[in-house]
């Protein structure tokens, strides 16, 4: 082989040498910037997941001992979702009063709660408490009974002290059904300082409140007055003493919503508009 070939061979060996070189630089470069790529879209994909993701509140049970009565005071409290994850929050407060011969499960069972959960998971309504005290011997009339005393001075000192509650009248509605009506009145206008909203579903006054009531009115500063809401089935058994409450407040001139709606004194009509009337406290702390 002349001294001219093995130049030439040995200029191609080196030109093909740098090029495996270069190719092999490509590649690597291509190799580190594609799993670079693959690393950031990675890291992209990773969800964060920090916060309380519960769509449903939840009950708890208390009992509380009363100076004013011989035995303790029970019932349940809803609480909402992801109260136990905010420490800080404090919530406002309804006071939700059942019916003559039931017991403290029958807003419970009417899907108080349930509603509740669906109106804050919505995004539309701000979460809330309710308490659903038992009144046991639902048989005294409203002067001999100390329920509602109970309820106004003991009770709700005893769930502001143990539950994150806002601790003032702006923070706090009563409402009821039926008796438990008559007692929402009754509590709400004689301790309007306590609750800024009062409701009234199927309102059975009480015999003799109707007389009292302008009492109550008088002591209520007019920029103070509570909101008030009745509403009664057009069948109703009580719609005329309802009523003729009603017209009591027209006279006085107490600003109120009064609704008469179709169905009659029962538990059907009373779920029907369990949203309605949750709706209803939920405006009064906008």
């Amino acid at each position: 082989m002349t001294k001219f070939n093995k130049t030439i061979i040995l200029v191609l060996f080196s030109a093909y040498f740098v090029s495996c070189v270069s190719q092999s630089n490509e590649i690597t470069q291509h190799e580190t910037i594609s799993s670079e790529r693959n690393l950031i879209s990675h890291t992209v994909l990773i969800p964060e997941t920090t916060g309380c993701l519960n769509e449903s509140g939840y009950f708890e049970f208390f009992q509380m001992e009363s100076d004013q009565m011989n035995y303790p005071i029970e019932g349940r409290i809803y609480l909402p979702p992801c109260y136990d994850s905010s420490p800080d929050r404090e919530y406002p407060v309804l006071y939700f009063l059942h019916g003559q011969s039931f017991s403290d499960d029958q807003w419970d069972r009417l899907g108080a709660d349930e509603v509740l959960d669906a109106m804050v998971l919505s995004g539309k309504f701000e979460p809330f408490i309710i308490v659903m005290p038992k009144e046991t011997n639902y048989l005294n009339n409203q002067w001999d009974s100390k329920y509602g005393i109970s309820l106004a001075e003991e009770l709700v000192p005893f769930i502001d002290e143990r539950y994150q509650t806002q601790k003032n009248r702006d923070g706090r509605a009563i409402g009821g059904l039926s008796r438990g009506a008559a007692w929402a009145m009754r509590i709400g206008m004689i301790y309007w300082e306590s609750f800024i909203s009062i409701g009234c579903h199927s309102f059975a006054p009480f015999r003799g409140d109707y007389n009292e009531a302008p009492f109550w009115f008088k002591k209520i500063p007019v920029e103070d007055l509570p909101r008030i809401y009745i509403d009664m089935g057009v069948l109703d058994v009580n719609l005329e003493p309802a009523n003729l409450f009603e017209t009591r407040l027209t006279k006085y001139r107490i600003p109120h919503e009064w609704h008469v709606f179709l169905g009659t004194h029962n538990e059907y009509y009373w779920s029907s508009h369990v949203s309605d009337y949750l709706i209803w406290y939920s405006e009064g702390w906008k």
